[in-house]
């Protein structure tokens, strides 16, 4: 059987998980002296409320090689064929314990670590597209070959409406804070080569999302799109990039999903 796995900073729709048979290694998130387990004493609601509450930023711990071994052996039975798709390996060091697993692993079963080169919906929309095809009886070499496409296609842009969090996590200076607080200046930030890098800054919200609308329909133009938007507690200002997105785009397939 093909088990199929990825790490909690994979953002999907509520339901995929059980629908597609998709098994999440979850994060470790540390505030100051105290540690939660994704999914397990610790959700979306209590991340973002520990946030506002505590104005700490944070932490989240690599699994070890060993933590990823003890969740293979949770989730597979000897002999089983392991997908495992990780976010990407230039963005987190979670994809090199995970390869370093599957190496020590490899008399229990067959394991093919896959770097996304992403993260987020795009690893979630990866890991849907390997099960359909699975269910489908498409050979596992087939199934890579499509993943290694879809990788090559996606498009990851986004915008952040405030640099506090920014600053608090040390990221940008106070200075840096004050002046884009002032100019009231908004990051555009874009996947390249599985690295984040700021493709423009412009003035006000409302411009930042005209961009990356703009930037997104000219990547793909008429060509049939999978689409998701993703938000940090802001469904509202979600749906209403869903509903733009719906007027520009030839969309296939749309999903709006928690960060």
């Amino acid at each position: 059987m093909l088990r199929i796995v990825t790490d909690g900073a994979t953002d999907m729709p509520n339901g995929w998980v059980d629908d597609y048979q998709i098994n999440v290694l979850p994060l470790r998130v540390s505030f100051g002296d105290r540690t939660y387990t994704q999914g397990m004493n610790f959700g979306l609601n209590d991340f973002y409320r520990l946030v506002k509450e505590t104005r700490i930023i944070p932490k989240t711990s690599l699994p070890s090689i060993g933590q990823v071994k003890e969740f293979y052996r949770s989730v597979a039975k000897s002999g089983d064929t392991i997908l495992s798709l990780h976010i990407a390996s230039k963005l987190s060091g979670t994809f090199s314990a995970v390869q370093a697993a599957a190496s020590e692993l490899q008399d229990e079963f067959r394991i093919i670590p896959f770097d996304s080169g992403a993260g987020s919906a795009a690893v979630g929309f990866m890991c849907r597209e390997a099960r359909l095809m699975d269910r489908e009886n498409k050979p596992l070499d087939n199934i890579v070959t499509r993943l290694e496409t879809l990788r090559d296609r996606l498009t990851v842009i986004f915008t952040l409406d405030t640099l506090e969090f920014a600053y608090l996590n040390g990221r940008i200076n106070a200075m840096q804070k004050a002046l884009t607080s002032i100019l009231n200046v908004k990051p555009i930030i874009i996947l390249r080569d599985g690295l984040l890098e700021m493709a423009d800054r412009v003035r006000t919200r409302h411009r930042a999302l005209d961009k990356i609308i703009q930037t997104v329909s000219e990547r793909v133009g008429d060509h049939p799109v999978y689409v998701a938007v993703v938000h940090a507690a802001d469904s509202a200002t979600a749906e209403a990039m869903m509903s733009r997105l719906r007027g520009v785009l030839t969309i296939r397939e749309s999903i709006i999903t928690d960060l």
